[in-house]
């Protein structure tokens, strides 16, 4: 069987430096704690419990984000790995359902209105990144991908003239 299968790994630019916020989030739960401590005595010490779990679970794993694209045969997946640890899956569909997949900011793409952009990059400013319009749960999307040229090999011959490298 001729099955293509290409994955690729984006590691998203993290705003701000992971330790600082860190730093800054379990100093404020320890000010809280104390300063709490005077006004509320016992809640204070539940309340912070809270924000430390919070914070565990909602704050820290969003910190460290990469993209991983799986495309075998025309299926894309994205899927976002949180913290090395931890997978989502974004959204999967078939790349041939697509509308146009070009460069983005490519004149070609000025004729789709998408409801809402997707942005799976790394949020780097010199990245060749591509937009992919594609109906998705009745709705038209933009899709933003940064594809290797492996990828952007496999993907081309599915497209034919909805694939534009300009």
């Amino acid at each position: 069987m001729n099955d293509n299968f290409h994955e690729q790994l984006i590691t998203k630019k993290q705003k701000g430096n992971p330790l600082v916020i860190r730093i800054i989030v379990v100093v404020f739960i320890i000010l809280f704690l104390t300063i709490g401590a005077l006004f509320l005595g016992f809640l204070s010490i539940i309340i912070a419990v809270v924000l430390g779990v919070t914070a565990y679970f909602y704050i820290f794993p969003n910190l460290s984000v990469e993209y991983e694209y799986s495309l075998v045969n025309h299926e894309l997946d994205i899927t976002a790995i949180y913290s090395k640890s931890k997978r989502k899956e974004l959204c999967s569909f078939d790349i041939k359902e697509a509308e146009m997949i070009a460069p983005k900011g490519s004149s070609k793409l000025a004729s789709f209105k998408p409801v809402k952009t997707c942005d799976y990059t790394s949020g780097e400013g010199n990245a060749a990144i591509y937009s992919i319009i594609i109906f998705l749960n009745q709705q038209m999307y933009n899709i933003l991908i940064e594809p290797d040229e492996k990828m952007i090999a496999e993907i081309r011959p599915w497209m034919g003239s909805k694939f534009s490298q300009f």
